[in-house]
């Protein structure tokens, strides 16, 4: 039953319009919650008695930064799924993911160097998560010049798809990077083994604005997937009808 249901669901077709009906609900719940939780951390949470008003980017970078990771983690299980089952869908994935991850990557950067500024008197240090973090930057751009320099797209699917997991060896070092070295960074706030270090009054918008991010970007991709599907399933006759 279950292989029966991955299969049908791993049709290019079913996903399509899956997701056809899913992406509103998901990216009008996500805009409207993510615009509540930026003007709740933004306006109504409390000062911090370090930094400052400051701290108040974190509300756009932690949740950058965590679907930057979360994304190339959907990039190595598709790309995992495409390897050993020949999952074309899973191909689509890879690809539609690549240039979405870049860019929500590339703003985690922009808003860490905007706060490094007036927390550590600079916009850039060589720092063990920074550094980790250019270099995911840096994967999505490798992932996204590799498939645009092949003719041929099925190669181009199966040489990104290995490139993707060599690179996933890179997150548990982006995660784990603030234990390993001694960095500017401070530990992580939120564990899933110990209290929050964070108070609560930040802790609740900084939540909703890292759930509710995800899901916007989760509705971009949906669209992102959908659009690919379109280019590469054109001559069928199911897109042909649409």
């Amino acid at each position: 039953m279950f292989k029966k249901f991955f299969h049908q669901f791993a049709s290019p077709k079913t996903f399509y319009f899956v997701s056809q009906k899913i992406f509103p609900y998901l990216f009008w719940l996500s805009i409207t919650s993510l615009i509540i939780g930026l003007i709740w951390g933004i306006l109504y949470a409390p000062v911090d008695k370090v930094q400052g008003n400051s701290y108040r980017i974190i509300y756009m970078h932690v949740p950058a930064s965590f679907a930057a990771q979360s994304l190339y983690m959907m990039i190595a299980v598709a790309s995992f799924i495409f390897l050993i089952w020949k999952v074309k869908l899973a191909a689509y994935v890879v690809k539609s993911v690549s240039l979405i991850g870049a860019s929500v990557t590339f703003l985690a950067l922009i808003s860490g160097s905007i706060w490094g500024i007036p927390t550590w008197g600079t916009w850039w240090q060589w720092d063990a998560r920074i550094t980790s973090t250019l270099i995911l930057f840096i994967m999505y751009l490798g992932l996204i010049s590799l498939h645009n320099s092949f003719n041929n797209l099925d190669k181009a699917d199966k040489f990104i798809s290995v490139l993707a997991l060599v690179g996933f060896i890179n997150i548990p070092i982006i995660k784990m990077s603030v234990n390993w070295w001694s960095t500017l960074h401070q530990p992580a706030s939120i564990t899933l083994s110990s209290k929050p270090s964070i108070d609560l009054a930040m802790l609740y918008p900084l939540m909703i604005c890292i759930f509710s991010f995800l899901g916007l970007i989760i509705a971009i991709v949906l669209r992102a997937i959908q659009y690919e599907i379109l280019l590469r399933e054109k001559n069928k006759k199911w897109i042909q009808s649409i």
